[in-house]
Formats: C-alpha cells, sequence, structure tokens
C-alpha cells in the first residue's frame, strides 16, 4: 500500500461501501477473526444437443457458444471460497482488511461484568423497560444476550459489535447518566452559561426514563468509586473526544460523552489498567463511529503506520476525535458515507441490531 497514492487509497474507499459484507455473530475473544464462506451458486446443466446433420449452421454455432460457457462457468464457481476476494484490487484487499482491523466484525470482548445494573436501573425506574423493548421491536427486538442485560441478575462479560453496538451505547448512556458522579455534579454539565445540565441532547434526549429524566441525573449510588479510582476517570475522560462534537467526555453533553462516562466508571471500579482503559474506549469509539475510524485508520496507513500500532491516547485526542480535528484528518482521505444512522439527538435516531451494515451513531438512542 505504501507505493500507492493518497488519492488511490482515498477513492477506494468509497469503492469498498459496495463490498460490506453480512456477518454472523458470534461471543468470542478480543480480535478473533471469523472467515466467511463465499456463496456458491448452482450451475445450470444444459442440455446435451442432439446430434442432427440437418440443423441449419446458426443453431450449431449457437450450440458451440453455449457449450463453451458452460465450461467456463463451471470452471470459475468451483474455485474455492477463500479465493473470493481475488477480484478486488490491490487496494480494495488492503482496505478491507484494515476495516477488519478497525471494526472486527465478530467483536470485542469488553473488560467488565455487567451483572444486574440493568435490573437496577429499571428498578429505579432510569430505564422504563417497556419503552425501550417497545422502541427495538420497531428495529428487528433485541437479541437474547441484550434483552438479558435488562432483566437478568447474572451478566458476565458484554461483547460489542457492529450489531449490538448502538443497544450498548443506549445502555451505558443510562448508566452514566444516572451513576452519582463528581464530574456531573460539579464539571462542565453544571458551568451556569449553558443554563442547566438539563438541557443538552444526554439529558433531554434520555427519553426512556419513567418520570423526569433529571430526577435521575447523578442520582443513584449503582456503583461507587474511590478517589484514586475517580481521579483515573476523570483523568481519563479529558482525554477522550467524539467526532460529533468538540468536547470531552469529562463534558458529556451528548449521549457518546455520557456512554463513554458509564463505561470508564466501569472499567475503573472493576480494576481495569488505565493502558487497557484507552484501548477499550478506543474500540468502542470506533464501533459507535465506524466510518469516522475507518478514515483515521486510512489517514494512519498512509503514513505508514499500522492501526494495531496506534496510540489510543493520541488517537482519542482532540487532534483526531474532536469534531474539529477530524474535519482536518478528513479532509486529506475521502471519508466513506455512512451505511446507516442518524443525526439528530432524540431517541428515535440510529439503527438497531439485527441489520448487519455498519452504521454512524448518531447522538440519540
Amino acid at each position: 500500500m505504501e507505493n500507492k497514492t493518497h488519492n488511490q487509497v482515498d477513492n477506494s474507499l468509497d469503492e469498498i461501501r459496495g463490498h460490506h459484507r453480512q456477518h454472523v455473530v458470534s461471543i468470542v475473544e478480543p480480535n478473533q477473526m471469523g472467515e466467511e464462506s463465499a456463496t456458491v451458486e448452482p450451475v445450470k446443466t444444459v442440455e446435451p444437443v442432439k446430434k442432427d446433420y440437418f440443423l441449419p449452421v446458426s443453431i450449431l454455432i449457437a450450440a458451440v457458444v453455449i457449450s463453451g460457457t458452460w465450461i467456463y462457468t463451471t470452471g470459475s464457481r468451483s474455485a474455492p471460497s477463500q479465493n473470493q476476494n481475488k477480484n478486488l484490487s490491490p487496494t480494495e484487499s488492503v482496505l478491507s482488511a484494515l476495516e477488519e482491523r478497525v471494526l472486527p466484525p465478530k467483536g470485542v470482548a469488553l473488560p467488565v461484568r455487567w451483572g444486574d445494573l440493568g435490573k437496577k436501573m429499571v428498578a429505579a425506574s432510569v430505564i422504563d423497560q417497556t419503552a425501550f423493548e417497545s422502541l427495538y421491536a420497531s428495529r428487528g427486538g433485541l437479541s437474547a444476550d441484550m434483552k438479558s442485560l435488562l432483566d437478568a441478575g447474572e451478566n458476565d462479560k458484554i461483547v460489542i459489535t457492529p450489531q449490538n453496538s448502538g443497544v450498548l451505547l443506549n445502555l451505558f448512556w443510562a448508566f452514566g447518566l444516572a451513576n452519582k458522579n463528581p464530574i456531573l455534579e460539579s464539571g462542565p454539565m453544571q458551568d451556569p452559561k449553558y443554563g442547566g445540565a438539563g438541557n443538552f441532547a444526554s439529558t433531554g434526549g434520555w427519553t426512556l426514563a419513567k418520570g423526569s429524566t433529571m430526577t435521575h441525573y447523578s442520582t443513584h449510588r449503582f456503583i461507587a468509586l474511590s478517589a484514586d479510582k475517580q481521579g483515573l476517570v476523570e483523568r481519563v475522560a479529558k482525554g477522550i473526544y467524539r467526532p460529533c462534537c468538540g468536547n470531552s467526555t469529562y463534558f458529556p453533553d451528548c449521549n457518546h460523552g455520557m456512554a463513554m462516562l458509564g463505561l470508564l466508571e466501569l472499567m475503573a471500579a472493576q480494576g481495569v489498567s488505565e493502558e487497557d482503559i484507552w484501548k477499550v474506549a478506543l474500540a468502542v469509539n470506533s464501533y459507535w463511529f465506524p466510518d469516522t475510524y475507518l478514515t483515521i485508520a486510512t489517514y494512519m496507513k498512509n503514513k505508514g503506520v499500522d492501526w494495531q500500532d496506534v496510540s489510543p491516547q493520541e488517537v482519542l485526542g482532540a487532534n483526531y476525535s474532536s469534531a474539529q480535528g477530524y474535519a482536518q484528518i478528513a479532509s486529506q482521505v475521502t471519508a466513506p458515507s455512512a451505511a446507516q444512522g442518524g443525526s439528530g439527538c432524540g431517541v428515535d435516531t440510529g439503527q438497531s441490531a439485527p441489520a448487519p451494515q455498519r452504521q454512524e451513531s448518531g447522538c440519540g438512542i
């Protein structure tokens, strides 16, 4: 790829959109890749041409053409399935491989136990379970794994995938909004110049609670953090930006920021190291903003840096992941258009699984 020009790589990003494939998702360990099998279409058998010396010459010629076509088709379709990407250009092949590194189709295991947090949030009316499930009924319904996060008492580690990233975004959003934390009580959300914490997309946009959303804002002590762990959350939160706006997670004024805050609290509470927190945050942000981070990965690849070698702390910083920073990156790489998604800040934006295409998450449910 190093010998390809920027323009070749940039133009191929739009072309690669036509090669998105659907994946069957299963819970796996991080970075484990699955193989897809090519679909082999049945070969149509051509009836043998009866020997007839009185056939017109034109029919004989047609028979020869049909026979030749049958032989060509049979030979080409008998190729092994692992060669299905043979027709991709070198640039497209590189981008396809890059996409699987940035957005592993079988998911990334998050180093947190969800436990009974969903049940607690439903019991506390932070989540109206009927309204939540009704929302997703119009999108194909919740998977059994996702439904268990709402109503089961014991949930082990979560695997985030392209299919469930939107549901997890909403669950982490609800948790980040409701869990009592000094960032919500004394951070930028409470700056008087904004007219109150209830005026943001992350608060006014959460419409799946029972009663007023602000009655749950930093109200419930679902988990408590020691001073050291709270300091860790604040330090990392100030360095994680999101490309839908110019603010860090320390100022969680939209759903992505509030959801990331909730995830950071969970990881810190359960003893995840700072190094791993940064790595997980980049993986999760990539699923929430897939086209954004594929563009950033392409930019890094053009600079000779493979995605597995990037610094999560650098990429999540303002120069890459804020709206302003990403605009500078995108001006140098043709950004792919999102397959699906929304841009509003209400509960009706975005799309949930089971739609297998990747999506750029909007600032709503």
